[in-house]
């Protein structure tokens, strides 16, 4: 099937989902709840809910038991409005995106306290051997005694300038 068209009917029916649990279910045992995505599936079957609450463990618990409740007003609301043939069944699903970012967002945190740490103890800290334990390209030059000193590259004679010269005087004659 098309998944354009799943994508935007699963937008279609968060919204819609969204607006009843915000306008028309008016169970107490539902907290604070956000719809975060619906995703339908390519047959256009089956359609799940994802949301967020916010609140204790029982709150949680409370806001799955009126959405399990009230699936089947918000299904008939989704068919009504969406003017299917077959209107998909709905599932809810807790999202977990939250939780997840939470976990994450703690991890980063200990890693920029670890580099603090880090970077506090090297504050004052010197090489354990030479500062600078890495040769340059200037100490190489002074470092290299070729024995050659009294030699210069202007003094090259005519023999060494033409050593590959040889060869082709041989082919010629």
């Amino acid at each position: 099937m098309n998944q354009a068209r799943a994508r935007k009917l699963g937008d279609r029916i968060a919204k819609i989902v969204a607006e009843m649990l915000e306008r028309r279910i008016k169970d107490p045992r539902l907290g604070f709840v956000t719809v975060t995505e619906a995703r339908v599936t390519g047959d256009l079957r089956e359609a799940t809910v994802f949301y967020t609450v916010y609140g204790s463990d029982d709150e949680v618990a409370g806001t799955r038991a009126a959405l399990a409740s009230a699936t089947g007003l918000i299904r008939s609301e989704v068919g009504k409005q969406t003017g299917l043939k077959h209107t998909p069944s709905i599932s809810f699903s807790q999202d977990t995106i939250p939780d997840t970012a939470r976990t994450i967002e703690d991890l980063v945190a200990k890693a920029r306290a670890a580099d603090a740490r880090v970077a506090a103890v090297r504050v004052d800290a010197v090489p354990a051997g030479d500062p600078d334990p890495y040769r340059t390209p200037a100490d190489d030059d002074d470092d290299i005694d070729d024995g050659d000193d009294d030699v210069e590259d202007d003094d090259m004679t005519e023999d060494d300038d033409d050593l590959g010269d040889d060869d082709v005087d041989d082919d010629e004659q």
